[in-house]
């Protein structure tokens, strides 16, 4: 298989603004005998496909190569402090105050595989046994932080140090959450104002069938949606539940640079 018939490889204006993001070591490290750009080519290509590492195209760099720069880049967090500088360009370009006042908080569970076995839970709801993946959103979708839990533990439970990181991330601006019914009860709420938020419960219209368009949490809904278009994301495919979370912030990263390259170029 030859990389060059997928689209998936990063435009110059991309890996120009994404370079000081990734360049933990000097271009020329004597340790460094792949070009950085094709080493993120690869990363970018396994978030897209969701194939084993041991698949990559053979014109990329190797898969242990590749495997472990990702894992070093995941550990210094350096997608995700591109999409925190992404989420403040593309908020005042839509004339939004840099950092949000409110979010919105949601879940969804992915089907274990061999792999990421280990640490699942069956969630009783969607009668699924994997990973949760708790995300934080702003108003108009852009990532903020996430989590992951065994699929067994409860929505609600992971409020606290949700709501905590995400202070963290604005530097204490949030006011506010909008959560659906999964997140109810009076130690949730209390949960939240330990970080001086206020969490609003968007229950569904009595009686109501089917689909019905909520306030606020179609936002998140929709973020969900745009993440899981990454196939690495289509299930829990990793042993370690921080390369989960480092490749939800890659395809947060390939989002907003698809949003943004004309502004950032």
């Amino acid at each position: 298989m030859d990389r060059r018939a997928y689209p998936s490889d990063i435009d110059d204006d991309a890996y120009a603004f994404l370079l000081p993001y990734l360049a933990l070591t000097p271009e020329d490290a004597p340790q460094r005998k792949f070009p950085l750009r094709e080493v993120l080519n690869a990363v970018l290509w396994m978030s897209r496909t969701g194939s084993q590492w041991a698949f990559l195209p053979h014109d990329l760099p190797p898969a242990e190569v590749v495997r472990s720069q990702a894992k070093r880049w995941f550990e210094a967090h350096c997608f995700e402090n591109a999409v925190h500088d992404l989420r403040l360009f593309s908020r005042v370009q839509q004339q939004r105050g840099g950092e949000p006042s409110a979010i919105i908080i949601d879940s969804r569970t992915l089907q274990s595989t061999p792999e990421s076995g280990h640490r699942a839970g069956f969630d009783g709801a969607k009668k699924r046994k994997g990973t949760k993946v708790h995300v934080v959103v702003d108003t108009l979708g852009h990532l903020l932080t996430l989590t992951t839990s065994p699929a067994n533990e409860q929505d609600r439970a992971q409020v606290e140090a949700l709501c905590h990181s995400a202070q963290e991330v604005t530097g204490g601006m949030i006011e506010v959450a909008f959560a659906d019914q999964g997140y109810t009860g009076e130690q949730t709420l209390e949960n939240a104002r330990k970080s001086n938020i206020e969490l609003i419960v968007v229950k569904r219209p009595d009686a109501s069938r089917g689909f019905v368009l909520l306030p606020k949490r179609w936002v998140v809904e929709r973020s969900l949606g745009w993440l899981a278009r990454f196939r690495r994301l289509g299930r829990d495919l990793e042993r370690l539940s921080s390369t989960l979370i480092g490749f939800h912030f890659v395809a947060a990263c390939v989002l907003l640079l698809n949003k943004l390259t004309p502004v950032l170029g």
